[in-house]
């Protein structure tokens, strides 16, 4: 998750009566520990969540006894799914067998959380949903600011207000969402005191990759913030998208064993009616400021894919990034990157489809970018991007084409 959403994902459990906290700021101790407790051959997301993981462990005055680690899984190709138990052997083997790691599957929608499952899903999907929104906002504003530094000051009010807002308000669902729309309110307004300049010829570049890699800005090297430096501005693929990819899974396989009509079936359709009238109730207040910004319906985003990827055969982010590409380039952008660590299934299938993308969408430039965690001369590719991208900006412009413009 990004950082906003850890932390409102974090006071969701606190507001079911769970001491709960995002673990520190990723840092050199992070990677040495993650280098220490693996054993080279996994991809970095693991290396970032095991190094912060331990680092909480060799805090003082932890005791791990007490100590739960939230690793949710995942079925498909991704390595993701190894995740929780590898998690686990590390710490047996490390001395930390009394550690415990709270893993829920995306194999029925992250439903099977025992006790805690009913009011923390539509909590937690609530939390995802409204950190998503002031992402968003972050994004779309933070290229123009006039006063470098006001919109990330603007953003850490509002999600500290969401997070006393969702910790502080009583579990009654109306009453709940009501608050958490009130704090969302209150940073819509916020961020509309934000003096701005807007420029017709900023570029505007999708974002989209590895969910972890994409969202931890400490894994990608702050790499939309270097984007923005370059005189862009970004469009990110959040996590709710993942969420719902989750869920349109759940349905598919449910059909695939005949189980369709059955009560499993009937829960997963209330849960998925539920939890799409929250997200439209949370985004109301911002359709004036997401005009043009509009996400899509995941099953938009696999059909989009469909030609080159079909859900039914191709699993996880590699089909989602494709269709959102397509989606993103239609949208307006002037280009796509993809952030993935580096041998990442889906980042290298993606990467093997993009000519053919970039070429079937006008030439449009998509790049993936990988990460490891060792140096690379990022500046110097990020330059050459943005100016490919600022061409086909250009070119837009030109041609007159509308359907490839975006308004500001």
């Amino acid at each position: 998750m990004a950082y906003g959403s850890g932390r409102a994902f974090a006071a969701g459990f606190r507001a079911l009566g769970v001491d709960a906290d995002i673990t520190p700021p990723s840092d050199h101790m992070t990677r040495e520990l993650g280098n220490q407790y693996t054993s080279g051959d996994e991809c970095y997301p693991a290396k970032v969540t095991v190094g912060d993981f331990m680092k909480v462990l060799k805090m003082p005055g932890t005791d791990p006894a007490k100590t739960v680690f939230f690793m949710p899984t995942a079925d498909g190709p991704c390595r993701f799914g190894q995740y929780a138990p590898y998690l686990r052997t590390i710490l047996d083997s490390s001395g930390y067998r009394e550690a415990t790691v709270l893993s829920p599957s995306s194999r029925n929608g992250y439903g099977d959380l025992g006790d805690l499952a009913r009011p923390f899903v539509r909590t937690g999907w609530r939390t995802l949903v409204a950190a998503d929104i002031l992402q968003k906002m972050l994004l779309k504003t933070r290229p123009h600011e006039i006063e470098k530094g006001q919109t990330d000051a603007i953003y850490e009010a509002c999600v500290g207000d969401l997070c006393r807002a969702a910790e502080n308000a009583p579990i009654d669902p109306p009453v709940q969402l009501k608050a958490l729309r009130d704090a969302l309110v209150r940073g819509r307004d916020r961020f509309r005191t934000i003096p701005v300049h807007r420029d017709p010829s900023t570029v505007r570049i999708g974002v989209v990759g590895e969910i972890f890699c994409r969202l931890h800005t400490f894994s990608n090297d702050d790499l939309v913030r270097r984007v923005e430096e370059f005189g862009a501005e970004t469009w990110l693929s959040d996590i709710t998208e993942w969420v719902w990819y989750t869920i349109s899974e759940h349905f598919r396989k449910l059909k695939l064993r005949g189980r369709q009509y059955s009560l499993e079936a009937a829960g997963a359709w209330i849960r998925k009616h539920v939890q799409h009238r929250d997200e439209q109730v949370l985004l109301e207040p911002f359709k004036e400021e997401f005009a043009g910004w509009e996400e899509p319906d995941v099953r938009e985003v696999l059909e989009l894919a469909r030609p080159y990827l079909p859900a039914e055969g191709s699993l996880g982010e590699m089909v989602l990034n494709v269709g959102k590409a397509i989606y993103l380039a239609r949208k307006g952008c002037d280009g796509i990157i993809d952030i993935s660590p580096f041998t990442c299934m889906n980042g290298i299938v993606c990467e093997a489809i993009y000519p053919k993308l970039s070429r079937e969408l006008r030439g449009i430039p998509i790049r993936t970018f990988y990460f490891d965690g060792t140096q690379a001369d990022l500046e110097r590719d990020l330059g050459v991007y943005i100016e490919l991208a600022r061409t086909y900006h250009r070119k837009k412009l030109k041609t007159g084409d509308s359907s490839l413009k975006h308004q500001f």
